[in-house]
């Protein structure tokens, strides 16, 4: 495997930002493996059809695996299943989350415990599994999807803004551990991003137009917005870039 061809792992990669960063570092020329619930067809189908659609990829360079994120032991599967298969691992974007909007004062204590195992958690579990399979490649790239609401601070989504702020520190933190083994941690905090999941809970009452307004930018963030920042921070001439959150929301904050 050349220096440019890694092996990639993306969380959450059945639909929305996840689907569109598996089918991006595919598109780069890296194997993908895809870890999600859900079932990931539609995934592999776009790998397969490459850019445009023109029949070009690889589909045999994308492994569908199914493991809940909060789960050590299929964790640990998982990332054992993709290195026995590729025989290497060196970039991990955890994108998996929930995105439920609630009242503070009407969110229960299991509610709280959700949103931080999967939005927590999870990064947290990928990302330890992951790591000696990094450090064996003396070469790595973990990416954190977090949110613009971490600077913004909306009142129903309070849960959610304190689980995507710990991924923050997490990040931090993470990158200090890892710098001297040539390992980079980054978070990308997106805006309200035009995905199914989104239009579900946000969407329907016009929130997408909401958002846009109060942005630099005057159009609605899709998921194709993202990719050239991710495509960054994981190429291989951005090993200076570690411990940051890059925001790409349209300028609606701004810091």
């Amino acid at each position: 495997m050349s220096e440019t061809q890694r092996v990639a792992l993306v969380t959450g990669a059945a639909g929305g930002l996840g689907q569109e960063f598996a089918s991006a570092l595919a598109a780069r020329g890296h194997a993908v493996a895809g870890l999600d619930l859900a079932d990931q067809s539609a995934t592999a189908g776009r790998i397969a059809a490459g850019p445009g659609g023109g029949g070009r990829g690889d589909g045999g360079r994308f492994l569908p695996v199914r493991a809940d994120v909060t789960d050590p032991d299929e964790v640990d599967a998982a990332v054992e299943e993709v290195v026995a298969r590729f025989g290497a691992l060196h970039i991990v974007v955890n994108n998996a989350g929930v995105y439920p909007p609630l009242e503070f004062e009407k969110t229960t204590l299991d509610d709280w415990r959700r949103i931080m195992r999967v939005n927590l958690d999870g990064p947290f579990l990928v990302s330890r599994s992951a790591l000696p399979h990094l450090k064996e490649a003396g070469w790595g790239r973990i990416v954190n999807i977090v949110s613009a609401v971490v600077f913004l601070g909306p009142p129903d989504l309070v849960a959610y803004t304190t689980s995507k702020s710990g991924l923050v520190g997490f990040t931090r933190a993470l990158a200090s551990a890892t710098g001297g083994y040539g390992i980079t941690v980054n978070a990308i905090s997106p805006g309200l991003v035009r995905t199914a999941t989104a239009a579900r809970t946000t969407g329907a009452d016009g929130g997408f137009e909401r958002v846009r307004d109060m942005q630099v930018v005057r159009a609605v963030e899709e998921p194709g917005d993202l990719v050239s920042t991710l495509l960054y921070v994981c190429d291989e001439g951005s090993g200076f870039l570690t411990g940051q959150t890059i925001n790409v929301d349209g300028g609606s904050a701004k810091h």
